[in-house]
């Protein structure tokens, strides 16, 4: 992964040397271009994987911020094609994705964690949501049949970046049914920043864009299995992405880990997939109450 670190390095600063252009694009031209960041090809059932490496750090005030954990983690994803007669071509994706916790000194993975506030020793509860499907098929026009996408992004001469923030609000599924009225709702901002080749992603004739690479970074509450109840502060994430079609791309000890642990993980859901989505405070739940009723 050091090489692919370097590799996304020389893409940033690229991007200080060269000349920044804003684009838009509109239409059939915006439209295979999020169908490419999302799917990284046109084409129909194509896996792809996308890898990232990187930190956990608490946020508290008052507090030195403390790296927790090294993480690894893997987003294997296929998308189904489809054309309406209305709304044109269209596409979605389906996945499945881990989070693995790593001591933050040997990087080895870690099922017990000394909590440094508490002191006391608990379980790791590691990422494995399965799915994490797009809800709902995205098309090329609207229900009257005209085109309303647009995509905005900068271009450097031969890579455009592209920069999404998506606030997070809803419901916490460890809360009751009263968080509108006393606080409890989950809350939290996920920040992307990706790099593509300008002609793989633009050229509507080049079906697959290969390579792409980008950044992750999280801000959220505390992870449940944390046990941290009501104290104040956050956790940050932040890691380097790395996506591609080929397998023996993989990390060999991210390779180890799902093959041990999550075989399923090597392979998206079926293109049909229609199960609600799970997330790591879904799961959590779920493996809590099945503990408790045990």
């Amino acid at each position: 992964m050091k090489l692919r670190k370097n590799i996304f390095l020389l893409i940033v600063f690229s991007l200080t040397t060269s000349r920044s252009e804003e684009i838009k694009l509109i239409g059939e031209e915006a439209f295979l271009v999020q169908q490419k960041m999302i799917c990284g090809t046109t084409e129909k059932g194509k896996t792809r994987y996308g890898i990232w490496e990187g930190k956990a750090y608490s946020h508290v005030p008052g507090e030195k911020d403390r790296h927790l954990f090294n993480i690894t983690g893997i987003n294997v994803r296929q998308c189904i094609t489809t054309t309406h007669e209305i709304r044109g071509r269209g596409f979605r994706s389906v996945s499945r994705e881990i989070q693995i916790y790593l001591d933050p000194k040997s990087n080895e993975i870690i099922d017990q964690w000394k909590n440094p506030w508490t002191n006391e020793v608990i379980s790791v509860f590691h990422v494995a949501n399965d799915p994490v499907n797009m809800q709902s098929m995205r098309y090329e026009y609207d229900e009257r049949g005209e085109s309303t996408i647009e995509i905005s992004a900068k271009k450097y001469d031969n890579t455009i970046a592209s920069s999404t923030e998506i606030p997070l609000f809803y419901n916490n599924a460890l809360g009751g049914n009263y968080q509108k009225y006393i606080g409890g709702m989950y809350h939290a901002m996920e920040i992307f920043n990706s790099f593509y080749n300008t002609q793989k992603l633009t050229n509507k004739n080049i079906k697959t864009i290969d390579q792409s690479f980008g950044g992750w970074t999280r801000i959220a509450q505390w992870l449940p299995w944390l046990e941290m109840g009501d104290k104040p502060g956050l956790m940050i994430f932040n890691a380097s992405v790395f996506n591609t079609f080929e397998r023996e791309e993989i990390p060999a000890k991210l390779i180890k880990i799902i093959k041990e642990r999550y075989p399923n993980y090597l392979n998206p859901p079926p293109l049909n997939d229609q199960r609600p989505n799970e997330t790591s405070w879904t799961v959590f739940k779920n493996h809590t109450d099945n503990n408790i009723n045990q």
